[in-house]
């Protein structure tokens, strides 16, 4: 058992930090790691170091205790240990144990998601440790840092949680519309209606006098989601371009294939951050993902005749095969525009 095998180890390191002896305890975890690692003892080495490690950063000495997570995150590697509950609460716990203080941390998280990435079920990292780190960093005010974390993690959780935060965001300055943008355009859908329904929310709650003069009222949906128009148009948008691609099919659906393509135009036709070249891009990418409209042959000034004229025409003659999604039901309604 690991414990057993490291004990030796462990009753010569640890000593030495409460004596206030780190970097002797540093220098001690890595020959002992090194060595059962070469021995090919890979739990006993992670014993080692996750132990040494988490009582430096208790002792407030980040940089060693950060290198030993690296030490530690690098054995992992040669173990080709998975992503698991225990794997990824100890890096958890380090994390957590880092503070906010110097580099220290995003070496640790960076590390980390590499890590997670590799060895887990999601390319771009595992989505329960970009969950927590956005939780930490949202809770340690970091708001720009926890976002690319919360939108990572994909999980209904996390796009309440960043719903939250942006919301707070919004009281310090800032445009409603860009930030629901922000939640809602990287495309997956079912965080992206978690998200949008919880912002919504929020910010007519915090400001009423955003509620559309024209719509007051909430707009119930057949599945149980409701539309709550505001003054803001990005806002709208977003709203009503989750409900779209959750009815998406590809190029089955006719009607919902066309109504994207409708709301597409009348929101970019009024021009603001909607008709911006990002947004557009992302608009054309969501287009081909979820109603295999395929892209144009270059970007076009006219995004929205692009899209009509795609869709009408086909592919266009020796395009690659084109990634389509289905993520929900099937139902040929038009979804209303303000």
């Amino acid at each position: 058992m690991p414990a057993s095998s490291s004990s030796r180890a462990l009753n010569a390191i640890l000593p030495l930090i409460t004596s206030n002896q780190p970097y002797e305890a540093h220098q001690k975890a890595r020959t002992f790691a090194s060595r059962y690692t070469k021995s090919g003892q890979y739990d006993a080495a992670i014993d080692v170091l996750f132990q040494s490690a988490r009582e430096l950063l208790k002792a407030g000495q980040q940089g060693s205790g950060t290198d030993l997570t690296c030490y530690l995150i690098d054995v992992y590697e040669s173990k080709g240990e998975s992503v698991n509950d225990d794997s990824r609460g100890k890096l958890t716990q380090l994390i957590a144990l880092t503070g906010s203080s110097g580099t220290w941390r995003k070496t640790m998280i960076d590390r980390a998601i590499a890590w997670s990435a590799k060895h887990g079920t999601c390319p771009s990292g595992d989505q329960d440790l970009h969950h927590y780190i956005g939780e930490l960093l949202y809770k340690d005010g970091a708001w720009d840092a926890a976002e690319p974390h919360l939108l990572a993690a994909g999980k209904r959780d996390s796009a309440r949680l960043l719903a939250q935060l942006f919301t707070e965001w919004i009281e310090t300055g800032g445009t409603p519309g860009n930030f629901a943008l922000r939640g809602t355009l990287p495309g997956n859908i079912l965080a992206a209606k978690a998200f949008i329904m919880q912002f919504v929310n929020k910010l007519l709650t915090a400001r009423p006098s955003l509620a559309s003069p024209l719509q007051s009222s909430r707009i119930p949906v057949d599945d149980g989601s409701e539309v709550m128009f505001t003054s803001d148009s990005a806002t709208n948008f977003c709203q009503l371009a989750v409900l779209t691609c959750q009815r998406a099919n590809g190029d089955k659906n006719k009607v919902i294939r066309e109504s994207w393509v409708r709301l597409c135009g009348t929101y970019q036709a009024k021009g603001g951050v909607l008709a911006s070249r990002e947004v557009r891009a992302a608009m054309q990418t969501i287009a081909t993902l979820y109603f295999a409209i395929p892209p144009p042959r270059t970007q076009p000034d006219n995004p929205f005749g692009a899209m009509l004229s795609s869709m009408l025409g086909g592919a266009p003659t020796g395009a690659p095969e084109r990634r389509v999604l289905s993520p929900g039901l099937n139902r040929p309604h038009t979804l209303g525009l303000d």
